[in-house]
């Protein structure tokens, strides 16, 4: 885990790799969990028989959006941010899901700051975020996390 005490400190990162989290699996409950909490319960997510039979992946898999909702858990477990008073996450920009995560998999996000910029006071961070599923070539999505930080 990198530890960031100031503004200078994370501005030394700029442009190159922060680090990866640990390994998260996606279980059914945790999908079920979200469906219930988001009213998303597509049989492709929630119905483990029928998916299993109907569906394109032989099994259930993870909303999208559940696994975007991982991004601050997996960040916290990358980066230690401190001195802030506050820390408010921004927006997401770019993101394109590359695979479906299926029910199961281990999932382990990849951080690495693109930009870092101080606007009068409040630091802005656009993190390039990836999310690896093991054992797969291709990720789960790519895309950018935007923080703003009050030191």
């Amino acid at each position: 885990m990198v530890i960031v005490n100031s503004f200078a400190e994370y501005q030394a990162f700029e442009g190159k790799e922060i680090g990866s989290s640990e390994w998260h699996t996606i279980d059914q409950a945790q999908i079920n969990k979200f469906a219930d909490a988001t009213l998303d319960h597509q049989w492709i997510h929630t119905d483990e028989e029928r998916a299993k039979n109907e569906g394109p992946f032989g099994s259930t898999i993870a909303h999208g959006y559940l696994t975007l909702a991982l991004i601050p858990y997996l960040w916290k477990q990358i980066a230690d941010i401190r001195n802030v008073k506050m820390e408010i996450n921004y927006g997401i920009e770019q993101f394109k899901f590359g695979q479906p995560v299926l029910v199961n998999d281990e999932v382990q996000l990849k951080a690495k700051l693109n930009s870092i910029v101080n606007l009068r006071g409040v630091t802005k961070v656009i993190i390039g975020a990836t999310l690896s599923i093991k054992g797969k070539a291709k990720p789960a999505y790519t895309g950018d996390v935007v923080f703003l930080y009050h030191f």
